[in-house]
């Protein structure tokens, strides 16, 4: 079967660039059609031509009858004269009629033949002429999609086609090519702040180490010694958990291997019984209750356990004294809302971002790292669940992410 479809491609595909075969395409199309109206006009004007030129020979000639004009008399019934008789003046007559018309048609239709092969020979050359000029007119844009694929990189990712042209497909193109363009430097950058802010956390924690190191181990008092030692091993465990959390951040971005039933709802009681008696909740006051329906999602249950010590822990660590925090499964959807300071709503979609802060990183004792919605919202993409977050009205956040359906729709 392939071997017999491969010579009919080969005749399909047409020699040159895309000018040329357009430049074919069009031509050819414009010379058969005008071949296709000089046949149909040289037909149209041979069948009629002989009666035409023999009705206007007749107008014209009123005393000459024309050809088969009338029954012929039979030369019984015409008396003998000496000269022609008038029936064979007639015949004589409709004779040299039919004469003369024979001659005119054919010499019409020549004529006709021949201005219709030059008309046709300079139809075919304009046609040619004027498909090439459209062709380039049409591929133009195309011309400046390709010129600007290749001028870009890195440096220029902020270029743009912008393409000036009426609305139509290589119009749609164009604009495409720049919306993944605004994709692709929004994931560019989103990278470079990545790393940056990657390399600042490391580096700062290691800078802290070596100044505790250096100068805190330089005295011999035991109390300094042991302070100096407690900061050592709390910037280790910091470093760890960042660590940690970049190692998770980078597994959930490669997707997922196996997917197996998770019992949602499950998970949402043993995470809350976890953090509900931690120390950071017992010493803040911070009630942590759940209220979960029977709810069943494929995905990893390891990623998935993940996923909602991120959104708990988080919203423990953001809160005040005294405050709460809710989880919510219902339908396929899982929910965290916790109490805390205002958060301006043009922020929250910034806070799924890598290291993104409301506050600046004081490297306080608890601080995060700034990773742990940027970990939800990856586990969430690797379940292609989505996931969203808004502002409380009264301070603190509302987390959702929203898993597909068995038939894999949200």
């Amino acid at each position: 079967m392939n071997r017999s479809s491969t010579p009919h491609r080969r005749l399909m595909r047409l020699p040159g660039g895309e000018r040329a075969r357009l430049t074919l395409l069009y031509g050819g199309l414009l010379v058969l059609a005008g071949a296709m109206l000089i046949g149909l006009i040289n037909f149209l004007v041979s069948q009629g031509l002989y009666t035409t030129i023999t009705a206007a020979v007749a107008r014209n000639n009123p005393d000459v009858a024309p050809a088969h004009s009338g029954p012929v008399p039979s030369p019984a019934a015409v008396p003998a004269s000496p000269g022609p008789t008038p029936v064979q003046r007639d015949q004589e007559d409709a004779t040299a009629i039919r004469t003369f018309t024979r001659a005119a048609e054919q010499a019409t239709q020549n004529q006709l033949l021949t201005i219709s092969l030059i008309t046709l020979a300079v139809f075919s050359i304009v046609s040619v002429a004027l498909a090439w000029w459209m062709a380039g007119r049409v591929l133009r844009p195309v011309g400046v999609i390709t010129r600007t694929a290749r001028r870009l990189s890195g440096e220029n990712l902020h270029e743009r086609i912008a393409l000036d042209a009426p609305a139509g497909e290589l119009k749609q193109l164009a604009d495409t090519f720049d919306d993944m363009l605004d994709r692709i430097e929004h994931l560019v950058g989103a990278q470079k702040r990545f790393a940056a802010n990657a390399a600042h956390e490391l580096r700062t924690s290691l800078a802290v180490q070596r100044a505790a190191a250096e100068i805190g181990l330089a005295t011999s008092d035991p109390a300094a010694v042991a302070r100096i030692r407690r900061k050592l091993i709390e910037v280790a465990d910091s470093s760890e958990r960042l660590i940690e959390g970049l190692l998770l951040l980078s597994v959930s971005e490669q997707g997922l291997d196996h997917r197996e039933p998770v019992a949602l709802d499950e998970l949402v009681h043993s995470v809350t019984a976890e953090h509900a008696v931690t120390q950071q909740a017992r010493d803040r006051g911070i009630t942590v209750r759940a209220r979960a329906a029977p709810v069943t999602v494929q995905g990893d249950p390891v990623l998935l356990t993940h996923l909602v010590r991120n959104l708990v822990g988080n919203a423990l660590r953001y809160n005040h004294d005294g405050g709460h925090v809710t989880i919510t499964a219902h339908g396929r959807a899982l929910e965290v809302d916790n109490s805390g300071p205002r958060v301006p709503p043009e922020t929250v979609p910034y806070l799924f971002e890598p290291f993104r802060r409301l506050e600046e990183r004081r490297h306080a004792r608890g601080e995060g790292a700034g990773l742990g919605l940027s970990i939800v919202a990856s586990i969430a993409r690797a379940h292609q669940a989505h996931a969203e977050a808004e502002a409380n009205p009264g301070g603190g956040l509302t987390v959702r992410v929203v898993f597909p359906g068995p038939q894999g729709g949200s």
